[in-house]
């Protein structure tokens, strides 16, 4: 089953792709002639493992074979064993992805199998996996293709080779776990060969129709409403892993993972091996075997070896740690040359292989891996003088690799959940590193389709569990109004103008009139995982006037009252405008210690934080005079409650806009501790942490460019540029970051104590300003030169 599939992955991974956007307009207005169909003897809403085949005869191979699948859970096709694709995107009900891919690259003249592996994980699926039923759909784009609609003709069975296990994740370690199972697999009971041509299938049985397929928009009684995946397909290439850490009564070289020397374990054995792949990652792994029937063979895989209270410490340090995590289990059955591969991704950087044979000795052949996320393409550079800003740079990539597929997410290992709060930052990283905004624009798309009566965003989407996050609705109005100030795309902008107001309309009905602040609010008003804030939630937050959430508001309603201007709705942005000026000005006469200079998080002044202090210079309720003595309050004051590295992001964006952002360089210590202690992507907070690959921390990716080069949108579109560096001690950056027109390149070098000089380059057709120490400099389209005392 999986040499063939990966042999082609190999193949794939080098720019080839199936992956089409050619989609018959009939199809989107009308039901489908395929069905929906199903395994008949199965319960349609538990766990299973099905296989569906049919056989299709052309008298030639075809220049194009367009077709579009989806399936519920989740599925892999095959095309005369060969692994075309995977999905669907990860949607909800009503917006329900399907693929559209182009099989002709995979067909011959005569016969063709084409088989597909169906998954539902049932109850145990992942939070992120909304679902319905056991489902699989294809559909031809044209009558040509009609041959390979699914129907009645389709063949399927059920492989009861698999149940799930690691089902208790979240007990062992603790924490919260929501990924879904691992696999079990009895390979005396797999169906090896079903997706090959020659497979004998006579003891399968006939799908059965669910329902007719219904794109959105049409038909009614539906199951799933079917939407055209809006992201590329996931990359997936090959990965070895690195290096033996440790092994347990058996000897192993590296070159085992190299692939060149299979290691073999005699009979009525116990072996334990732990695989360091030097990196974290987020995978496929593939394991082949020979011979070995009555044997098991357990992989476990986690990010950080644990002590005996489950903490970390030095991730490169193995003596007496323990892996503890989510695993699988493959029991091989005697035969040939069987390969493993697990149905989803797993996220690791250690692998612990215990291994326990019975009475026949078994061979490992293999063991290696398919890297697998969104296809990301790295444009931006970035380079300095500092050389450690590399090793930062590195990690933070990395991290943010890890924490996008299908969606962006909060932690690979641990959730594989899109929230706002993370995804913010992430799709901003995309943006000034890739230039690629599909994801972006799914993410947007998710939240808003996530909305529940009241107004509010859902906190994670797509999820099966409702959570709602009030602070993370805001923060989706202000990934709107970053989409707004990179991308020219009104329409996509404008049509999310009245869920805006349904927020602000939220936030509206629990005001406290009389103090001119939020009162008591309801559902999990999150800011940050500081230890202070209980359960990551301020003072005030439940019970009425927090200034923190407050000011957050207020910060948002500014930047959606100029995204109402732009579209003529004046009134709109006059009334936001106005509310974020009451909201300001309540607030501080409140909660703002002027003997301190301090804000503090409620009228009581009982407590402040730096957060309390963020917000009140981002909502401008600071006057700009008083900015910079604010902020450096903020910043040295030891006895506010501290950011994280999340609200960090928020830190550097008021040192910013307060004229500090020299004050940024040496924040990046933070980053530079996590690397010391062997952390190869950045951690969700400071130590103890939970994940040790969190979207949020990659933001310094962001800040190289928007604060350290100073590079910004200055007005919508992308239409204007303004480049502000803060170089803080650096002597010199050189950098370029994707604009929608081509690129922009900055090489600056400081001198004196005051002065820079370098080249600013801008594509033609847009205009800016270059900013520094009060000096303003007029660009244009193409490369100038700068020269300031």
């Amino acid at each position: 089953m999986f040499q063939r599939f990966y042999l082609l992955l190999a193949i794939l991974a080098f720019g080839c792709t199936v992956y089409a956007q050619e989609i018959n307009p009939e199809l989107l207005k009308r039901h489908w002639t395929a069905s929906w169909i199903t395994c008949p003897d199965a319960p349609q809403k538990d766990y299973g493992v099905f296989h569906f085949r049919k056989q299709i005869n052309l008298e030639q191979v075809p220049n194009k074979f367009i077709i579009h699948i989806s399936a519920d859970n989740r599925y892999r096709l095959f095309v005369n064993g060969q692994s075309v694709c995977f999905g669907p995107a990860r949607g909800d009900l009503v917006n329900w992805y399907f693929e559209t891919v182009d099989i002709a690259p995979f067909l011959q003249k005569g016969n063709n199998t084409i088989a597909s592996t169906v998954w539902n994980m049932g109850t145990l699926a992942p939070v992120a996996q909304i679902s319905n039923q056991t489902g699989f759909v294809i559909q031809g784009d044209s009558d040509k293709e009609q041959a390979i609609n699914t129907n009645s003709t389709w063949k399927v069975i059920q492989n009861k080779s698999y149940s799930p296990c690691s089902t208790d994740n979240g007990e062992r370690l603790q924490a919260y776990m929501v990924i879904g199972p691992g696999d079990h697999i009895d390979a005396s009971k797999y169906p090896w060969g079903w997706e090959q041509a020659g497979f004998n299938d006579s003891n399968w049985i006939n799908a059965v129709g669910v329902t007719s397929p219904s794109p959105y928009g049409i038909g009614t009684d539906n199951l799933w409403q079917l939407t055209p995946r809006n992201i590329p397909l996931m990359e997936e290439s090959m990965q070895r892993m690195q290096k033996i850490r440790k092994t347990d009564g058996v000897t192993v070289t590296d070159k085992f993972l190299q692939g060149t020397n299979p290691l073999k374990v005699p009979a009525n054995t116990k072996v334990s091996i732990l695989i360091d792949q030097e990196v974290n990652t987020t995978a496929f792994p593939i394991l082949s075997v020979t011979g070995g029937k009555g044997s098991s063979i357990q992989l476990t895989y986690t990010e950080a070896l644990l002590d005996k209270n489950l903490q970390k410490g030095d991730r490169n340090k193995i003596e007496g740690l323990s892996v503890i995590g989510n695993y699988d289990i493959f029991l091989p059955d005697g035969g040939t040359n069987r390969q493993f591969g697990t149905l989803w991704l797993r996220t690791y950087r250690y692998i612990q292989i215990d291994i326990s044979t019975a009475d026949e000795a078994l061979t490992i052949n293999d063991l290696y891996a398919y890297f697998t996320g969104y296809p990301f393409e790295q444009k931006a550079q970035f380079s300095s003088n500092d050389k450690s800003l590399q090793d930062i740079w590195n990690v933070g990539w990395r991290t943010a690799r890890l924490c996008a597929g299908e969606t962006y997410y909060d932690c690979p290992y641990y959730e594989q959940l899109q929230y706002p709060g993370d995804t913010r930052i992430q799709a901003l990283i995309s943006l000034y590193v890739t230039g690629d905004d599909r994801l972006m624009r799914k993410a947007i798309l998710d939240f808003y389709n996530s909305r529940v009566p009241d107004g509010l965003t859902q906190g994670r989407y797509p999820s099966s569990r409702l959570q709602v996050i009030p602070p993370y609705s805001l923060y989706w109005v202000s990934m709107i109004y970053d989409y707004w100030m990179y991308r020219q795309d009104d329409a996509f902008v404008a049509q999310f103008l009245p869920a805006i107001d349904a927020i602000f309309g939220w936030y509206e009905n629990n005001m406290d009139k009389e103090r001119g602040m939020l009162g008591p609010m309801t559902w999990w008003n999150f800011t940050d995982y500081t230890d202070r804030f209980p359960n990551g939630v301020p003072p005030g937050a439940d019970d009425g006037n927090s200034s923190v959430i407050t000011l957050h508001l207020a910060y948002t309603l500014n930047q959606a009252a100029q995204l109402y201007k732009h579209f003529g709705k004046e009134c709109e942005a006059d009334q936001y405008t106005n509310l974020a000026t009451e909201l300001t000005k309540a607030t501080y006469n409140l909660c703002f210690d002027k003997t301190r200079n301090e804000m503090a998080d409620t009228p009581e002044k009982k407590s402040f934080s730096q957060h309390a202090g963020i917000m009140a210079v981002l909502s401008n309720t600071i006057a700009d005079s008083e900015k910079q003595s604010v902020m450096r309050n903020v910043v040295d004051d030891t006895s506010l409650i501290p950011v994280t590295f999340y609200y960090r992001f928020y830190l550097t964006q008021a040192l910013k806009a307060s004229g500090l952002g020299d004050l940024y360089y040496p924040s990046l210590d933070y980053w530079r501790d996590m690397i010391k202690i062997g952390l190869t992507t950045f951690a969700e907070k400071p130590e103890p942490a939970r994940s040790d690959c969190h979207a949020w921390s990659a933001s310094p990716l962001y800040d190289y460019f928007a604060i350290i080069c100073g590079i910004s949108s200055a007005s919508p579109n992308y239409k204007t540029v303004k480049i502000e560096p803060s170089l803080g001690e650096l002597k010199e950056v050189s950098a370029s970051t994707p604009h929608p027109q081509g690129e922009i390149k900055v090489d600056l070098k400081r001198q004196g104590l005051k002065g820079i000089m370098g080249t600013v380059e801008i594509p033609s057709g847009i205009t800016g300003i270059f900013v520094w120490n009060g000096q303003t400099i007029q660009l244009n389209g193409g490369t100038q030169k700068i020269d300031l005392k």
